[in-house]
């Protein structure tokens, strides 16, 4: 049996594994389905169609699977959707998706989630991202493996924000971020290349080498875009960094971050 804390409120049909714990005063709701090993904070509301896998941690006050602040939504039954190993800190809030947005947020493992975050409907969250204090992550907005956003930063709604990007702290992001890049300032811009980041993530410095110099064609040459992509293709095509580099921008509908 899961160990339940007596003042708790878990609905019968709840599904917890036997290993899941429940602190005081936390409530679960019917449709909630808890995975292995995971740790569910005093004070946590848990409701909605949500699933989460092994070995999360959800710490006081949070509230994960409640309805979309959208007023579209009419109480359909949508999903939010979290992996394994994700620590959610306090005061956050993770909603479940809408009809319109295909129904599902989601979220990858081990990612970190600080105090006060918010994750909003039909996001999609990849894996090992950072969501410092207080960000806001507005509807639809994707966010690639290993992203981390300083806190204050807030994200507009349908933008994505590439692998290893890094948003600096108070950064407001309203159109999509390419992989390795970081951005900063009201109506972010680009500040340069995450190198640490990379460097972290065992890039080797021949790959560095080469996303520095795509860097410099793609937003720093008075290269139109297409441009620009043709003479990566030509020039560094087949180096497997490269080549994600430019299937992001191509398909980028908000526009990128310059």
């Amino acid at each position: 049996m899961a160990q339940v804390h007596p003042t708790a409120v878990v609905h019968p049909g709840a599904r917890l594994h036997e290993t899941v714990e429940v602190g005081p005063y936390a409530i679960i709701g019917e449709k909630v389905t808890l995975g292995e090993g995971t740790r569910v904070g005093p004070h946590v509301v848990i409701d909605g169609r949500t699933t989460l896998g092994a070995r999360n941690r959800i710490f006081p006050f949070a509230s994960v699977g409640g309805a979309p602040q959208d007023l579209k939504y009419a109480g359909e039954d949508t999903e939010l959707i979290i992996g394994d190993g994700n620590t959610i800190r306090e005061s956050c809030t993770l909603n479940i998706g809408t009809a319109g947005g295909g129904g599902v947020t989601r979220v990858g493992n081990n990612n970190l989630f600080m105090a006060y975050s918010h994750v909003a409907h039909d996001c999609v969250v990849g894996n090992g991202c950072i969501v410092a204090n207080s960000v806001a992550l507005a509807g639809h907005v994707y966010l690639e493996d290993f992203v981390i956003l300083g806190g204050l930063s807030a994200v507009h709604q349908f933008t994505r924000l590439g692998k290893h990007a890094f948003i600096a702290g108070g950064s407001m992001v309203t159109m999509d971020v390419a992989p390795y890049c970081t951005a900063q300032g009201d109506r972010a811009e680009l500040a340069g290349l995450n190198v640490v980041g990379l460097q972290r993530h065992g890039f080797s410095e021949e790959q560095i080498g080469r996303i520095k110099e795509a860097y410099k064609i793609l937003f720093r040459s008075k290269l139109q875009l297409a441009e620009a992509i043709s003479q990566l293709k030509t020039e560094m095509g087949g180096h497997s960094e490269i080549e994600y580099l430019l299937n992001f921008v191509s398909q980028s509908k908000r526009g990128l971050t310059r």
